[in-house]
């Protein structure tokens, strides 16, 4: 599961921690783990996620984007800002302008919904075509058992910010040559909450939340194939203010089969037949997905010759019914012959002469038309 941890849990600081804290423990960590200094297995990834956890928290504004809308306020794409994690465009406003769409307590108390998750999940051929159930292990943050969310130490509340008096957010009158203007910023004091937690919980360092990790059974229907996503509603992070659960999805990767081949909800497989099957005919046993069947050689049968079996191809997961299975011919030649074996052929030979023969219609003509269909 690549979730992101949470930026103070990297630096190992408490949500209300000041600036020079802030530093101390980056430089303490950076120290430890500078690939120059720790050549341990994986000391350069936490390297890289103390100076990413530090970019951020040593920045005011994308501190306080980041303590109201976890990542989902700070983690942009080719420059731009993401707006992904945001319920529409008052709360972008309210975010990086301080309010003046609409009102920034409005905002800031409104009911959120948690960030979605992603696990990637590998399954066999056989399991993607008849469907499994299978058990996953997903690490999300959850309410903080000990303080039941509020970030403060059990028997304590947080209070009311004095600075901004708690509506969350400063001004300052400025006067120009156009009269008087107001800034409207993120209170510095209480990063934009308008509470102050004077003894932080000590379970979640004040978060109100804290990383679990638990185990779901899901069932995987029967025909997914390679990139197919299944939401499981309600699995994903915690709401903010009440706001509902993230969703959860699944990322499905197949295996390759040994001898299958899928295209979409049709299976290819190729079959070896010897020349004496080929040239007299008759019924050849062949393995589907779901057992063996038969198909009936005509006499005089070539290789690349394709027969269709309806039905024995992948379930089809939204439409319903199956499609189908081809089975390609291929008739091989006898690499070791006896005696008698060799005479028959010689007596064919003569018959058949030394010309090689074009054909209209090849092998590739026929795959050609049967991956056009």
């Amino acid at each position: 599961m690549a979730t992101k941890r949470d930026y103070y849990e990297v630096l190992g600081v408490q949500r209300n921690s000041s600036a020079d804290e802030i530093k101390s423990a980056f430089r303490k960590l950076a120290k430890q783990y500078h690939p120059d200094v720790n050549k341990e297995a994986g000391a350069d990834e936490k390297f890289k996620e103390v100076n990413e956890a530090y970019a951020v928290l040593s920045d005011e504004q994308k501190r306080a984007a980041y303590d109201r809308f976890g990542h989902a306020g700070v983690n942009g794409g080719a420059g731009a800002p993401d707006f992904s994690g945001f319920g529409g465009v008052e709360d972008i406003f309210d975010a990086f302008f301080g309010g003046g769409f609409s009102s920034a307590r409005g905002n800031r108390r409104a009911p959120r919904r948690g960030q979605d998750l992603r696990y990637d999940l590998t399954l066999t051929f056989e399991e993607a075509i008849a469907g499994v159930e299978k058990e996953i292990e997903i690490t999300r943050h959850e309410m903080c058992e000990t303080c039941r969310g509020s970030g403060a130490e059990p028997g304590t509340q947080p209070t009311r910010c004095a600075t901004c008096k708690g509506t969350g957010e400063v001004r300052q009158v400025r006067q120009t040559f156009l009269g008087s203007m107001v800034n409207v910023g993120t209170c510095p004091n209480c990063r934009g909450t308008g509470e102050v937690i004077a003894s932080p919980c000590k379970t979640c360092s004040g978060r109100g939340v804290e990383r679990k990790t638990r185990r779901r059974t899901v069932p995987i229907p029967a025909g997914v194939n390679n990139g197919t996503q299944i939401r499981v509603t309600g699995e994903g992070e915690p709401g903010l203010n009440g706001g509902p659960q993230g969703n959860l999805y699944i990322v499905i990767a197949v295996l390759a089969h040994k001898f299958f081949r899928r295209r979409e909800d049709d299976i290819l497989l190729e079959v070896a037949v010897s020349m004496a099957q080929a040239a007299l005919g008759g019924e050849v046993q062949v393995p589907t997905p779901y057992g063996p069947d038969k198909i009936k050689l005509p006499s005089g049968t070539q290789s690349g010759t394709i027969f269709t079996l309806r039905g024995k191809g992948a379930p089809r997961p939204q439409r319903g019914g199956k499609g189908d299975m081809y089975v390609i011919v291929n008739v091989t030649t006898p690499a070791n012959l006896s005696r008698e074996q060799k005479k028959l052929f010689e007596d064919e030979k003569k018959t058949q002469g030394n010309e090689a023969k074009p054909l209209e219609n090849g092998l590739l003509d026929r795959l050609r038309d049967l991956l056009s269909e």
